[in-house]
């Protein structure tokens, strides 16, 4: 009785032909295109979403227009004269606008590029200066540490007695760091030639001899496991 029911070409394995053969390779295909993909975005953060990308040469307009490579370059002015803790605190401060009028209260000191800086003396406000770098906050660094141990500015922050305008010239990425703590006799230099912005070793060798002659004598022991950094 039940078959009175049922149309003469219906078949219920027929319904497995619903769908074209190459259908049962799509889950295969879409495993493969969803894994290159993934390696795909991977990659690319990999290699452009780094400090190398995102951070070397930010370059941002400051309120007003210090050259480094006049005050530094060709006055001479040593590093702390402006940034007066950089040897004894974790950070190097920016200087007030009181220290800039210890010049300019004299020097161009009815010059309109310098009304931001006379505006700040009197009123106390500090300048809006933009900050350039910044490590993250899960980062500790301790100037002091670097600068009293030899590390010069240069090595981070670039020639800074070049510039007109201060730009980001390294990564300081954990991989600029560890090439540091790892090979310190390659980087350290006289402590009385870090603002030295200038002076450069001999020779590759003879920075070498002088460098592990430091390492040994100062005990330097750069931290490379995660607690040096991340406290």
């Amino acid at each position: 009785m039940i078959g009175w029911f049922v149309p003469k070409d219906f078949s219920f394995y027929n319904m497995a032909n619903i769908f074209p053969k190459w259908s049962n390779t799509v889950p295969l295909k879409l495993v493969v295109a969803l894994t290159l993909i993934g390696a795909a975005v991977v990659a690319g953060i990999t290699y452009y979403a780094t400090p190398k990308y995102l951070r070397v040469g930010y370059e941002p307009v400051q309120p007003v227009a210090f050259d480094h490579s006049l005050h530094v370059g060709q006055l001479g002015m040593d590093c702390r004269y402006c940034h007066t803790y950089v040897d004894r605190s974790e950070h190097s401060n920016v200087p007030s606008s009181g220290t800039c009028m210890s010049c300019h209260s004299v020097i161009k000191a009815n010059s309109d590029k310098l009304k931001p800086i006379r505006d700040s003396y009197a009123s106390g406000e500090p300048v809006p200066w933009v900050r350039i770098h910044d490590t993250p906050d899960y980062v500790y660094f301790n100037h002091a540490a670097q600068v009293n141990r030899g590390v010069s500015c240069v090595h981070c922050h670039g020639q800074i007695n070049e510039m007109e305008e201060v730009y980001h010239a390294e990564p300081l990425s954990m991989a600029f760091c560890l090439e540091c703590h790892r090979n310190p006799e390659h980087f350290i230099r006289p402590v009385d030639k870090v603002t030295d912005l200038t002076w450069k070793p001999e020779s590759k060798e003879a920075q070498l001899e002088m460098g592990e002659q430091f390492v040994h004598d100062w005990k330097i022991t750069p931290p490379e496991s995660c607690s040096g950094c991340h406290r």
